[in-house]
C-alpha cells in the first residue's frame, strides 16, 4: 500500500483586516489558506492510480496555540490571562477551539473525508501544537466534521505521537526529539491544575501563546521571522510596529515573564496516572499505532530531556537574561550619576556616559548568546539506531522543522516531509517561503518500499517530484 504523509499545516482560524493595523496576523487571512490546495492534491492522489491508500497527518496539522478567540458567554469563568491571549487547554476548550478550525476550513474537512469514504485510511499523529487532540471530545468533532459514516470509523485512526506504517516506516512529529517542544510523559500527557485536568504544553507552545499571539506581526511558522539578533529585532520594530504596537517591550517583557512562571509551574506538576489503567492506556497506545506494547515504553525512553532541566535555556531563548543585564547596566549607571552628582552637579543626561561605556559588555555577552532552537538535528545516528531496533523499521519520517530532507541517518532512511503553513518573509506576506512538500512511500519492483520527497507548489493541479540531494551522516 503507497503511505503518503504530510506534516504542519497548522490550521488555524481566520484572522480578519484590523485598519488600525492592517498587517497584523496577515498570515492567517483566507487569502492565504491552503485548503484548496489540499483538497486538489487529494483529488489528484486518487485519479492518479486506483487502489487505497493510507494519508498520515504528521502532526502540528492543526494549530490550538493561535487561536484567541472566546466563547460567549463561557460555560465556565476564564482566567484573564486567557482572555488576552487565547483559552487554556481543558477538553471544553480544547473542543471550542476545534470547532472554530472546522467553523473556517470546512471545505479542508469535506475534501477529507471524500478521501477517505473512497476507501483510503486516515492517520492522524498529534504533534506538539495539537497536543490537545488528545481530547476524545475533539477527536469526535473532526470525525463528525469530515462526514464519516459509523462502518468507516476503523479507517480514522488518532494517534498519541508515533505510528508505524506497513511495518517498515516509523512515522513521528518529531517533538519528542526538540527539548524545548518534548511532553515530559507523552503516555501520560494530563496534569491538574486548580482541580481540573489539563493537557500539558511545552515551552515552546507556552511561549507562542503568551508571548507570540501578542506579537502579531512575528509569523510563527517561519522560524527567522521571530528568532533574531539584536540588531535585526530593532530594525524589524522600526519598519513595522513603531506606530502600530510602540509598547512591544512592555508587551514582550510580561508575556516573557508569563511564560516562564507558567512554563516551570506546568513542568514541576506531576502527571496525571492511574495505577490501574496504566497498562490499558499503553495497550490501546500500541494498537493506534500498530505497534507492540513493549515498543511504546522503549521509544519514551528515547525521547529527549525538556530544556526545563536546565532553566538557562528557557531564561536565554525568551531574552530575559539581556533584558536583566540591560537593566543593571542602567542601575549601575544611574547609581554613578548619583555618586558623582553628590560631589558636583551635573545634568542627567551625564547617565549615557557610564552606559556607553558598559554598552560593549552588553553587545560582547549578546553575541555571544546563539539561539538553540533546532540546533540539533531531530535525527541522530544514536537516536536512529534506537528506534532501527525497538519498531524494526527502515524509515523514518517526521516534521517539526519545517525544513524538507532526506537523507540516511545511521540504519535509517529519513525523510522530513516539510510543511504546508503559509511563511512569509515579511508581515507584507508578499514572498511565501519554501514550498509545500509531503512524503510518499511507495514499494518498488522488488516490493520493498521506500521515501520520497514530493512538492505541491500553491496552485498547482499536479505534483512533482522534489529533488533534494541525498544527505549522509
Amino acid at each position: 500500500m503507497e503511505t503518503v504523509i504530510l506534516s504542519d499545516i497548522h490550521l488555524a482560524d481566520a484572522e480578519e483586516r484590523n485598519p488600525r493595523r492592517p498587517l497584523w496576523k496577515a498570515f492567517k487571512r483566507r487569502e492565504h489558506f491552503v485548503d484548496g490546495d489540499m483538497a486538489r492534491l487529494l483529488d489528484w492522489l486518487m485519479a492518479e492510480a486506483p487502489g487505497p491508500r493510507e494519508l498520515i497527518l504528521n502532526g502540528d496539522i492543526f494549530d490550538f496555540d493561535a487561536i484567541c478567540k472566546l466563547p460567549h458567554p463561557p460555560p465556565s469563568p476564564i482566567h484573564w490571562l486567557q482572555r488576552l491571549r487565547g483559552l487554556g487547554t481543558e477538553e471544553w476548550m480544547s473542543v471550542f477551539k476545534m470547532d472554530c478550525i472546522i467553523t473556517d476550513h470546512q471545505a479542508w474537512f469535506d475534501a477529507l473525508g471524500a478521501f477517505v469514504r473512497a476507501g483510503n485510511k486516515l492517520v492522524v499523529v498529534i504533534g506538539n501544537h495539537d497536543l490537545e487532540l488528545y481530547w476524545p471530545g475533539v477527536q469526535a468533532r473532526i470525525r463528525q466534521a469530515i462526514g464519516i459514516p459509523d462502518a468507516d470509523q476503523a479507517r480514522v485512526v488518532f494517534c498519541d505521537w508515533f505510528y508505524i506504517s506497513g511495518g517498515d516506516t516509523y512515522v513521528s512529529h518529531g517533538h519528542q526529539y526538540d527539548p524545548y517542544c518534548v511532553t515530559p510523559d507523552a503516555v501520560n500527557p494530563l496534569i491538574s491544575v486548580a482541580g481540573q485536568p489539563r493537557v500539558r504544553m511545552p515551552f515552546g507552545d507556552i511561549a507562542n501563546r503568551y508571548m507570540i499571539n501578542g506579537m502579531g506581526y512575528f509569523n510563527p511558522h517561519a522560524t527567522a521571522n521571530y528568532i533574531m539578533s539584536g540588531p535585526q529585532y530593532i530594525l524589524f520594530f522600526l519598519r513595522y510596529m513603531i506606530w502600530t504596537q510602540p509598547l512591544l517591550l512592555w508587551t514582550w517583557a510580561w508575556g516573557a515573564a508569563a511564560t516562564l512562571v507558567i512554563t516551570f509551574l506546568d513542568f514541576l506538576r506531576p502527571a496525571m496516572r492511574d495505577p490501574m489503567t496504566m497498562e490499558d492506556k499503553v495497550t490501546a497506545i500500541a494498537a493506534r499505532s500498530q505497534a507492540k506494547r513493549a515498543m511504546v515504553r522503549q521509544l519514551t525512553a528515547v525521547d529527549v530531556a525538556s530544556a526545563c532541566t536546565k532553566p538557562l535555556m528557557i531564561v536565554q531563548e525568551l531574552w530575559l537574561d539581556r533584558g536583566v543585564l540591560f537593566m543593571v547596566m542602567l542601575y549601575a549607571a544611574f547609581q554613578i550619576i548619583l555618586t558623582v552628582n553628590y560631589f558636583h552637579s551635573i545634568s542627567t543626561w551625564w547617565i549615557l556616559v557610564p552606559l556607553s561605556l558598559l554598552f560593549p559588555l552588553f553587545l560582547a555577552y549578546s553575541f555571544r548568546v546563539k539561539p538553540q532552537t533546532f540546533s540539533e538535528p531531530l535525527l541522530t545516528p544514536a537516536r536512529a539506531e534506537h528506534i532501527a531496533r525497538i519498531t524494526g523499521t527502515r524509515i523514518a519520517v517526521f516534521g517539526h522543522t519545517h525544513i524538507p530532507e532526506v537523507a540516511q541517518v545511521g540504519p535509517l532512511q529519513f525523510c522530513n516531509a516539510g510543511f504546508w503553513s503559509p511563511a512569509f518573509s515579511d508581515p507584507t506576506c508578499q514572498k511565501r517561503l519554501g514550498t509545500q512538500t509531503f512524503a510518499r512511500i511507495r514499494p518498488g519492483a522488488d516490493g520493498t518500499r521506500s521515501v520520497e520527497l514530493w512538492e505541491w507548489p500553491v496552485g498547482a493541479t499536479a505534483a512533482n517530484v522534489h529533488t533534494l540531494p541525498l544527505d549522509t551522516r
